[in-house]
């Protein structure tokens, strides 16, 4: 079982950079992150994350009109086909050069794809077959002198317009048309941004960078603006299918932004309202209404420059991404509301901690920001920002709601979450920084560590004062966990020792345990028997607390170590800095452990046997540094490696050249620019209901899942048991037979059908029958039937009638089964919010 973990949904980035865009049926936004795509269900509330990756980071994003298949196109030009609806990659195509916009044909048989100075139209592949070169090229136009940046097709699918940065658009015909040559729209300033046709296609609107929008309709005098390709003047504008390429094109009005010290930099179209949305550097954007050019709305939503901005088909919702903050929002215009309103953290993610009931993650970044996110949804409700510098630790009170920070500001703060507001700030009687946080079962007592005085402070929750400071370490405090029976505090440090203290007793005994190198983390088992302990060469060793003695070691460096970094001397399998765990976490029975470090992977290794069960790769996008095993030496110059070289002065924009970040500032700095972010993992933590796990890494909050659509597991299997027998004995109305039946076949399709056939009559009775061995296979199924199925009365009689039946059973072996109760518990509770809502 702990072996079928599969990614589930990335939490903590919602974009990246590239185009935003909704789905045909405008209930939906497709967000590039990294180099996944993620979705973003507007009317259900919930987001998704694509499994597949991009080999890079993602420039590029198409949706076919009918949804079924979607193209993802990376900074080198390599794209995927996925199927939209199973998220599928179909096919893998490089384009070969950078990509700046790509567009499906309403109709969606043809692709357009901008390819450098050039444009180049593909058929789009049958998303049901499966061939060997897919990708047909259907034409390559010419005609730009400089890239081309943005595409736009007519309605019918014929004609398309494309701008370039050499401030021109140009209007291609699909087919060839005789003695057609491609129109020129010239005349403008500055770089053409984008062209969109007016719903009739009489009208063709060109938006520059400098705020100029032209007008452009058919010439009927030559006293109109002339076009340098245009020899004759036509007095009656063309009517028929080729009208679009016979007119002959002039610009009819110039109008202006006026938007002052900004530039425009992203704009689109929506023809059946006539509303032109421009989106500007200072992060305002405005709607206007053509050919009238009447300023309907202005707003600034963001304090960085807006990347991108897409309007849904109704006209209604308008989405925006903001690269630098990592923004994305989705306004109602009409009625001047938020639809959604997201933004991940700037650096960073440091640290993250599951509630209770696995309903939600907390996490804290190097922007001082502390976020909860909801693990069902994937969006984030409350953000808090009081602290004023890096949170290094994130925990949840084991009681109520409260969530408690450390941060390296030199405060611990304590915050409500329901009525969201910070109310205990603990502080040590000096400035110091705190490096890790913990918290007694109770709640009651908060401890934390320094990275300077190497001590260990303790508070009180209710009163808010210093309780005690615990002294003998000699190196910063790398962590601390209170033991489950709150008996004990544990605190690891850099000066190779691990400490035991017995806080609560008079005689505040403590006990060191020595290891060979650096601890690095520690975490308890959840029956508090047993310490792991992980250390800087990469091993993880295993304590008996009670007796004081080491009972097992796992030699993990070569199962953690991978990728290496562009700037390194030595290759990666001599590399000593990705080689051991940063972050370690029990799983909720306490079997297995699982750890991550400063490399690509994730490990899980089982406890008892001390061998690896798999090897998660968080990431494969070679945007980030560490994620090759072997560097390509054609990208090594003679200045060094290509990646490494500062190139942001050669941008063409004035904005994009000029760094305005602070002297000797390294991190955490909004001004800075950070060119190659490094592929590690920052902390990794369990749900509690052990069906899932999560892992702050650069990408963001990674979530993976049990992947129960793939197990065939079954329990005392003999040859006479077969689904056909099953579906026999069902018909007959054996019902707890079939059952029995059902979980030694162990399939889950087959469970919830006879589940759901029993009659509400018979739940008692079948549940005090039931073999004890399948009880908690019984109460595991109930629990996740609860969270997807609308029978609810019917899971609540099962769960009373278990429980009343073998509760005595299940108190005894409460250890074990921890993770069913906690996800009974987290379906309950759903049920009961779901209650409170209607």
């Amino acid at each position: 079982m702990k072996s079928t973990y599969k990614f589930s949904n990335l939490c903590g980035t919602v974009y990246k950079q590239g185009n935003v865009l909704f789905a045909p049926d405008g209930n939906c936004v497709l967000s590039p992150v990294g180099n996944r795509v993620s979705v973003f269900d507007l009317v259900n509330n919930k987001s998704r994350t694509f499994a597949f990756q991009n080999r890079k980071n993602i420039a590029a994003i198409a949706l076919s009109p009918d949804s079924t298949v979607l193209i993802s196109v990376d900074e080198d030009g390599r794209a995927l086909l996925v199927n939209f609806r199973r998220g599928t990659v179909l096919h893998h195509f490089n384009l070969k050069r950078p990509v700046k916009d790509i567009q499906f044909s309403p109709d969606g048989k043809y692709i357009a794809v901008t390819h450098g100075a050039h444009v180049q139209v593909w058929q789009t592949p049958n998303h049901l077959l499966r061939e060997f070169a897919p990708f047909v090229l259907h034409r390559t136009y010419t005609g730009h002198h400089d890239d081309v940046i943005s595409l736009r097709w007519t309605a019918d699918s014929r004609f398309f317009i494309s701008t370039s940065n050499d401030m021109t658009a140009r209007l291609y015909t699909l087919n060839p048309l005789e003695d057609y040559r491609p129109k020129r729209f010239s005349g403008h300033r500055d770089i053409v941004l984008n062209a969109c046709f007016s719903k009739d296609h009489r009208t063709i609107y060109t938006v520059s960078r400098d705020g100029a929008v032209f007008i452009w309709r058919h010439k009927t005098t030559k006293g109109d603006e002339d076009d340098e390709d245009d020899e004759d003047a036509m007095e009656d504008e063309p009517i028929g299918e080729n009208a679009v390429a016979l007119t002959h094109w002039g610009v009819s009005e110039r109008h202006y932004f006026n938007q002052s010290f900004t530039k425009v930099t992203c704009s689109t179209w929506h023809s059946p309202s006539n509303l032109l949305i421009v989106g500007f550097s200072s992060g305002v954007f405005g709607l206007w209404e053509m050919p009238s050019f009447t300023n309907i709305h202005t707003l600034s939503i963001s304090q960085e420059r807006i990347s991108s901005v897409a309007i849904n088909p109704s006209g209604e919702w308008l989405a925006f991404g903001a690269k630098k903050l990592g923004q994305l929002l989705v306004w109602e215009w009409q009625s001047e509301s938020y639809v959604l309103k997201q933004q991940g953290h700037y650096f960073d993610m440091n640290t993250l901690a599951f509630s209770n009931d696995g309903q939600s993650i907390a996490t804290g970044g190097d922007d001082g920001k502390v976020k909860v996110w909801n693990a069902n949804s994937g969006f984030c409700f409350v953000t808090f920002t009081e602290h004023t510098a890096s949170v290094s630790t994130v925990e949840f009170a084991k009681q109520g709601q409260v969530l408690f920070t450390a941060s390296l500001d030199g405060t611990v703060r304590a915050f409500d979450l329901v009525r969201y507001r910070n109310f205990r700030t603990f502080t040590s009687p000096s400035p110091v920084q705190f490096s890790y946080l913990a918290v007694d079962p109770s709640g009651e007592v908060v401890a934390a560590g320094s990275t300077d005085t190497f001590e260990v402070y303790m508070w009180s929750v209710q009163t808010g004062k210093l309780l005690e400071v615990l002294t003998g370490h000699e190196a910063p405090v790398s962590s601390l966990a209170f033991s489950p029976s709150g008996n004990t505090l544990v605190s690891g440090s850099w000066d190779k020792s691990v400490r035991i203290w017995s806080v609560f007793g008079r005689g505040r005994h403590m006990e060191p345990f020595n290891v060979t190198t650096e601890v690095l983390a520690l975490a308890f088992r959840p029956d508090g028997k047993e310490l792991a302990v992980a250390s800087l060469d990469g091993q993880i060793m295993f304590w008996d607390v009670t007796n004081g003695q080491q009972t097992s070691l796992i030699e993990g460096r070569k199962d953690i170590s991978g990728g290496r970094k562009t700037d390194d001397r030595v290759s990666a399998a001599n590399s000593a800095s990705n080689k051991s765990f940063n972050s370690i976490a029990y799983t909720a029975d306490g079997t297995c452990l699982i750890g991550g470090g400063n490399s690509k992977y994730v490990v899980i290794y089982d406890v008892r046997e001390g061998v690896m069960v798999k090897k998660f790769q968080i990431s494969e996008n070679l945007s980030l540094d560490g994620t090759e095993e072997f560097l390509d030496s054609r990208r090594i110059t003679e200045a060094g490696p290509i990646d490494l070289i500062d190139q942001h002065g050669d941008e063409s924009d004035l904005e994009e050249r000029l760094d305005k970040s602070l002297p000797g500032v390294s991190r955490g700095d909004l001004s800075k620019r950070s060119y190659r972010p490094e592929v590690r993992t920052k902390c990794i933590r369990f749900s509690p209901t052990g069906r899932s796990w999560a892992a702050a890494s650069t990408d963001g909050l990674l979530i993976y899942s049990l992947d129960d659509a793939i197990i065939f597991d079954p329990f005392d299997l003999d040859l006479d048991l077969t689904p056909q027998s099953l579906l026999a004995v069902l018909t007959k109305k054996e019902y707890l037979k079939a059952l029995v039946m059902a979980f030694r076949l162990n399939e889950k399709p087959l469970i919830q059908r006879v589940f759901e056939s029993i009659p509400p009559a018979d739940i008692q009775l079948i549940s005090r029958e039931l073999p004890l061995v399948y009880v908690p296979a019984m109460l595991k199924f109930v629990a996740e039937h609860l969270e997807s199925s609308p029978h609810m009365e019917f899971d609540l009689l099962w769960i009373r009638a278990l429980l009343l039946a073998h509760g005595r059973h299940l108190r005894e072996h409460s250890t074990e089964h921890t993770s069913i109760f906690r996800a009974l518990q987290k379906g309950v509770t759903d049920f009961q919010r779901a209650i409170v809502k209607t």
